[in-house]
């Protein structure tokens, strides 16, 4: 038995031949030519997926069902993406679209966060559970929410939209509009922009710094940088590391004190720091956690899926 799983995004299609156990045993890649409109998108995902079918030499008939992580508010009781703001997806029918061009009658349609969220429920760090939260630390900060076993997305399939929460009021200028958002603070990008900021001030003071120095040597700061400088002894890393696990943990301790889960797990770029990064905000989360000493904390773990959740939680919508 196949599913298709597709993780739609900005740059690229992925897709993937999910099998009965949730192994991916065949993956595809396009780049995704927005300027095709809805309809030019959504014909490329059709070919991707008759695709990948044919490179494993079995009719696409045979598919039980196929599903999408989409960006943007993605109904899937309708199977319309009813909006999206970097794909020209307004009120589409993209379930309707991919079972006409596919003859696979089962189409089912999510926000990709939250299909992220349900691929690791289902197959990975979140297995077993009924009740987990998932946040992808990245460009921005992803959210998805699973409880008693299903996707919640709200009334009006527009929920989870977790890195919006704002931490800091009046805080600083987020994209969606609001002041403080949790994004703002807690994302790759954030880490980044704290780390930069810091350094200007090591520099303005005449201090150099072996954050510095692994900068130059990449030729760029990234979300590594201030963790591999703290691991080397370095107190500007240090002190750039402790203040964004600061306010990574205030936010995950609101998500505890909203949805109290099993397991929450954390995904994209800044989890590859592994135990690290569980080791040092578990003590952070606890002290903020409502009911400390007497509520059990859920475990937080690093995600398992990586960039296959989506194309796994996709491809098992709607079971």
């Amino acid at each position: 038995m196949y599913r298709i799983g597709v993780d739609l995004g900005g740059t690229n299609i992925a897709a993937g031949l999910v099998d009965e156990n949730y192994n991916i045993v065949r993956k595809m890649s396009v780049r995704t030519n927005i300027s095709e409109g809805a309809d030019g998108v959504t014909s490329d995902i059709v070919k991707l997926c008759c695709k990948l079918c044919e490179e494993e030499g079995i009719d696409i008939s045979t598919v039980d069902a196929i599903g999408v992580a989409s960006p943007g508010v993605a109904n899937h009781t309708d199977g319309y993406v009813e909006y999206c703001n970097n794909i020209p997806f307004r009120h589409y029918p993209i379930c309707q679209k991919i079972s006409e061009g596919t003859g696979v009658a089962s189409v089912h349609v999510e926000n990709d966060a939250n299909a992220a969220a349900w691929g690791e429920a289902i197959a990975g760090a979140a297995k077993g559970t009924k009740n987990s939260v998932m946040i992808t630390l990245g460009t921005g900060v992803g959210g998805g929410i699973i409880i008693d076993g299903k996707v919640y997305s709200g009334s009006n399939y527009a929920g989870a939209e977790l890195g919006h929460t704002v931490i800091e009021f009046n805080g600083r200028p987020c994209s969606c509009g609001r002041r403080g958002c949790w994004e703002r603070y807690s994302s790759a990008t954030a880490l980044i922009s704290m780390t930069k900021e810091t350094l200007e001030e090591y520099s303005r003071c005449g201090v150099n710094t072996i954050m510095g120095e692994l900068a130059a040597e990449k030729g760029k700061v990234t979300g590594r940088t201030a963790f591999d400088a703290m691991r080397k002894g370095d107190p500007a890393g240090k002190e750039v590391v402790e203040k964004y696990l600061k306010y990574l943990a205030c936010g995950l301790a609101n998500m505890i004190n909203i949805f109290q889960p099993e397991v929450i797990s954390i995904g994209g770029g800044i989890s590859n720091e592994g135990d690290v990064l569980i080791d040092m905000l578990t003590p952070l989360i606890e002290s903020q956690q409502y009911g400390m000493g007497f509520v059990k904390t859920p475990e937080i773990r690093v995600a398992k899926l990586a960039n296959d959740a989506g194309i796994i939680g996709a491809a098992y919508l709607g079971i």
